[in-house]
């Protein structure tokens, strides 16, 4: 399922028109992303948890040519299945 049918899915649901249930969803999207990037949780009881998580630097190779590199520590988005 796409955004498209989430949007058409919630639309139903919650007896919404296309607007609206489109704003719904662009704002818990919104929402979601906005806290995540500010190093917070988001905890939804019965579904899960995005978080923020750090990848530890590490070495790599150059698939091109196998030259050893170093790749910086990251911080990714993660989600928890609740």
């Amino acid at each position: 399922i796409g955004k498209r049918e989430l949007i058409q899915a919630v639309k139903d649901q919650a007896q919404l028109s296309g607007p609206q249930a489109d704003a719904a969803v662009n704002a818990l999207l919104d929402t979601i992303v906005g806290t995540v990037a500010k190093g917070q949780r988001v905890a939804i009881t019965g579904f899960g948890v995005f978080e923020a998580r750090t990848r530890a630097a590490r070495r790599g190779r150059n698939p091109k040519t196998g030259e050893e590199l170093q790749i910086a520590e990251t911080v990714a988005p993660a989600f928890s299945a609740g």
